[in-house]
């Protein structure tokens, strides 16, 4: 926890970044928020956060990340500070993406996405031979159906409460993240509080883009780029079961179970994702990867 604490510490200094709204061809109209970490002309590396989650749930990595990469981090519309557009498309996640790489002219992109986020970074890498690199973290498979159902009704509550002080208290991560640092809860939940039309305050994400679906289901197969999936230990939406299928679908990929984690894995355990990442990434660094992260090929 000391670990998480200090890598904590280090983001509260440069977690603001730089913000941006932009929009694109692909979009329709819509205008997306990223926050960029980093100097530019470095390789890119493009976050994508989970369903009901935003692009500043990232911050306490990015900031690491950011040392060695030019990294930049999205939310989905519908989520953050994006747009909340009211008609529903499928596929709409995957054109976000793209805009987004088409916006920073990269389409080789190193891309890193935890849940709904791995399921668009899997589809892009399925269609694009441009992704150099795919992380995925706790992306859903194996998961009981009455399991998934009830992560889905939770976060389709709206809850709202009377000051934003009330809403950043009330903010919970879904499914639970029992092992997070409270300091990262708290922090997250401060990016993650909107007022709402009433005076009300809520949370910024729109529930009605829970369970749009995607463009098409991916041939894992076709995805040609070294891929690293790190499990929450303890998640019950990635089995260990539903991973190893993952990992023997993809030609060139290989599986890194994180202990003391579920399925917020990035947030439960900071200190062991971080370094996971670097050491992945670096392919051939003299650096060993963590002793407590337990990689399978």
């Amino acid at each position: 926890m000391e670990e998480a604490r200090g890598i904590l510490r280090y983001a509260a200094r440069r977690m603001q970044g730089r913000r941006e709204r932009f929009t694109g061809p692909k979009l329709d109209g819509v205008h997306l928020h990223a926050v960029h970490h980093g100097p530019t002309g470095r390789a890119k590396l493009v976050l994508l956060h989970g369903a009901g989650a935003n692009a500043r749930w990232w911050d306490h990595l990015a900031s690491g990340l950011a040392k060695h990469f030019q990294v930049v981090a999205l939310d989905f519309r519908g989520h953050g500070d994006s747009d909340f557009p009211e008609q529903l498309r499928a596929g709409a996640f995957s054109d976000d993406l793209e805009a987004l790489l088409e916006h920073l002219s990269a389409p080789e992109a190193i891309l890193i996405g935890h849940s709904l986020g791995a399921h668009v970074a899997v589809e892009h890498a399925a269609r694009s031979a441009t992704t150099p690199a795919l992380i995925l973290l706790d992306l859903t498979r194996g998961a009981s159906r009455s399991r998934q159902r009830a992560t889905r009704l939770a976060l389709t509550l709206s809850p709202s409460y009377p000051t934003r002080e009330e809403a950043i208290r009330r903010f919970r991560f879904l499914p639970k993240a029992a092992h997070a640092d409270e300091e990262i809860r708290q922090r997250i939940a401060a990016h993650s509080v909107r007022r709402e039309a009433d005076g009300r305050f809520g949370y910024k994400f729109d529930a009605r883009w829970f369970g749009v679906p995607p463009r098409s289901r991916p041939d894992l197969g076709s995805i040609r780029c070294p891929t690293l999936l790190l499990r929450g230990e303890e998640s019950a939406l990635l089995t260990h079961e539903g991973a190893r299928e993952i990992v023997s679908a993809i030609p060139d990929a290989r599986l890194a179970e994180i202990p003391r984690a579920g399925h917020h894995v990035h947030i439960d355990q900071p200190a062991l994702v971080q370094p996971a990442i670097l050491e992945f990434l670096s392919r051939g660094a003299d650096t060993p990867p963590p002793s407590d992260v337990r990689r399978r090929s």
